[in-house]
């Protein structure tokens, strides 16, 4: 399907559908605070996705498609994300996933939550707990709201999730969690360090996969 514009409010920003051959669900995806949907990283993920029978729709956000620095507001950022969800289940088969990298799925779990958005389940890949070196969980609760399944996908040398509070996160929500091996915030590995002989996207997509399948058949 490619190339789309999503329109919403007084907003007109880029989109892309990659439709899978087969799907057994659709990821609506959001990039992170510096980096457009056309990012190597979100490429590669939508590829991996496609690959692994998940259609996936990506999008900007307005300050993003208007080539600002600044990260919209999140009355803004969710209502783009929103308005994504709707286009999906418009062009797209279900089940419906959100998520994103970073900001992008910081701001699908407030979407979830401010526009009570029917999903079934939620990915937040190298989801941002707390800015480096400030540990805290302050951004983490809104989430108890959330009454979907969640997968959380952090590297360990992410310098945004430490291990400890991360780990009580999930706990708290009965989320589902793995660490990327040796991968940093931006998917950045040691290739001598690393014990698996996947690359990192293969990793991330292959947890997705399990996910988008085991909260299918809950469902």
């Amino acid at each position: 399907m490619g190339e789309q514009r999503l329109k919403f409010d007084d907003f007109d920003v880029s989109a892309r559908i990659d439709k899978a051959v087969d799907p057994i669900g659709t990821l609506v995806f959001a990039h992170g605070a510096g980096a457009s949907m056309y990012h190597g990283t979100l490429e590669e993920i939508a590829r991996k996705c496609n690959e692994a029978r998940i259609s996936v729709l990506r999008f900007n956000f307005p300050y993003m498609e208007a080539g600002k620095n600044r990260t919209d507001s999140q009355p803004v950022a969710t209502l783009a994300i929103k308005a994504a969800l709707e286009l999906a289940q418009k062009e797209l088969s279900g089940p419906y996933f959100l998520g994103g990298h970073s900001f992008g799925g910081r701001m699908a779990s407030h979407a979830v939550v401010d526009h009570d958005l029917d999903v079934t389940g939620l990915v937040f890949c190298s989801f941002p707990l707390h800015t480096p070196k400030k540990p805290g969980i302050a951004r983490a609760e809104h989430m108890d709201a959330i009454k979907v399944p969640m997968l959380f996908l952090s590297g360990t040398r992410d310098g945004m999730a430490e291990h400890d509070l991360m780990q009580s996160v999930v706990n708290r929500l009965h989320a589902q969690l793995h660490w990327l091996d040796t991968a940093d915030h931006g998917y950045k590995v040691l290739k001598r360090t690393r014990q698996r002989t996947d690359d990192v996207f293969s990793e991330m997509v292959g947890y997705i996969a399990t996910f988008v399948a085991q909260s299918d058949s809950a469902g």
